[in-house]
């Protein structure tokens, strides 16, 4: 990564309310960017850390998310929930789906992966909107096993 593009994004992390941002590139290299203190987001957060505040939605978040198995991104890509643009989605929310089923496609250097499920289940939430990119192992639905 660039210098340039380093200062960018610093500016921009100093213009924001986010504290941390890291980011990396196609080799693994890591570079992770932090604001020095948290007092300015304290005060526009309500005065207490983050763990404070987040820690009961993050075990609600928890629970409700154990029984749900996630279908992942097996690869980088632009994730499509239809085969063409004028069809219809592969699945929608409250879908039942079998093993093998298609419930999406990931483009990846201009070639189209069927992604499929690997449980039965029902469909409970898709995660990424159409045409956005996706990382390795991102999830892109979550399945409530049957």
């Amino acid at each position: 990564m660039k210098i340039k593009e380093i200062e960018k994004i610093v500016r921009l992390l100093e213009n924001s309310i986010v504290c941390e941002i890291e980011l990396s590139d196609f080799w693994g290299r890591k570079i992770k960017i932090s604001k020095a203190g948290n007092d300015a987001h304290r005060m526009k957060t309500g005065g207490r850390p983050a763990e404070e505040r987040e820690s009961g939605a993050v075990e609600t978040e928890k629970a409700e998310r154990k029984n749900l198995t996630a279908i992942r991104s097996p690869i980088v890509g632009t994730f499509y929930r239809a085969p063409a643009p004028d069809a219809p989605p592969y699945v929608e929310i409250g879908d039942i789906l079998n093993p093998g089923q298609v419930v999406c496609i990931v483009e990846a250097m201009k070639l189209m992966n069927e992604i499929e499920s690997d449980v039965a289940g029902r469909v409970v939430q898709i995660l990424v909107k159409n045409e956005n990119p996706v990382e390795y192992n991102q999830e892109l639905m979550l399945i409530e096993p049957l």
